[in-house]
């Protein structure tokens, strides 16, 4: 058994003979849909405005969500937002959402005959989920602008740790590299990260927050079905016992 840390939507072509995927967009698409779907909302992706536009269309009063290159599509109902949509109480209306590269690498996956949605909040349940189910694991990070941004390294890294304490082994020098450098890092390392400073910069910090103080608190497993998000494992609600999620303070450095 071996698992492999990659990133960018075009890095799923390398996986699609023989491996599970794990896709992963802290900041913020992985983390907006699995928080939709454990509120109990119907999940689609779309890799451009005009297919999620398209898909909405076949759907009953659908909400549109999501962001290209930052700027909200035109039409749609709100950004990206984790935050945003955990506070909507119209859990009835499906979701549908684009953003710049995670919904792309979610596109791309669909290919794959098991590709799952993993981030901060539900990362230990997908590692435990996966691990002896499949022989050969990717966890891909999503890749904005080209980049392999701190929180998506910090999060790959956690699950694939997981999955060497389960018996597999790293299929390259870069996967060992990035699982000694976050596996024991704190979710508060990512704040280095530029989609931090994006955040920051457009005054969407209730995401970072969103994200920083929901650490391991689902043990919900989100999973592709053509575009649909579906729930692979729907316990009943729980935050476990060793939950890692930092209660963030007014005012804590960084965040202000």
């Amino acid at each position: 058994m071996n698992v492999v840390i990659d990133h960018s939507p075009q890095s799923v072509a390398r996986y699609l003979d023989g491996y599970a995927i794990v896709a992963v967009d802290v900041i913020r698409a992985t983390t907006t849909l699995v928080t939709a779907l454990a509120a109990g909302r119907r999940c689609y992706v779309a890799c451009s405005a005009e297919s999620a536009r398209a898909c909405a269309e076949g759907l009953a009063d659908a909400l549109l969500a999501g962001e290209l290159g930052g700027d909200l599509p035109e039409g749609f109902d709100l950004t990206n937002s984790p935050a945003a949509l955990a506070l909507r109480g119209d859990v009835e209306r499906p979701l549908v959402l684009v953003s710049s590269s995670g919904t792309r690498l979610l596109h791309n996956a669909r290919q794959c005959a098991h590709a799952y949605l993993a981030c901060l909040r539900n990362y230990e349940a997908v590692a435990e989920h996966i691990a002896g189910r499949h022989e050969r694991i990717a966890v891909i990070g999503a890749g904005t602008r080209g980049e392999f941004r701190e929180e998506d390294q910090l999060c790959c890294a956690w699950i694939t740790a997981r999955l060497m304490g389960r018996g597999y082994r790293v299929a390259d020098a870069e996967t060992e590299r990035l699982v000694a450098r976050w596996r024991d890092a704190p979710a508060e390392a990512c704040l280095v990260s530029r989609s931090v400073d994006y955040l920051r910069r457009t005054d969407q910090i209730h995401d970072l927050a969103f994200v920083l103080s929901h650490v391991n608190d689902l043990a919900l497993v989100a999973m592709l079905r053509e575009d649909e998000v579906v729930c692979a494992v729907r316990p009943a609600s729980r935050i476990p016992a060793h939950s890692d999620a930092v209660p963030l303070a007014q005012g804590e450095p960084g965040l202000a």
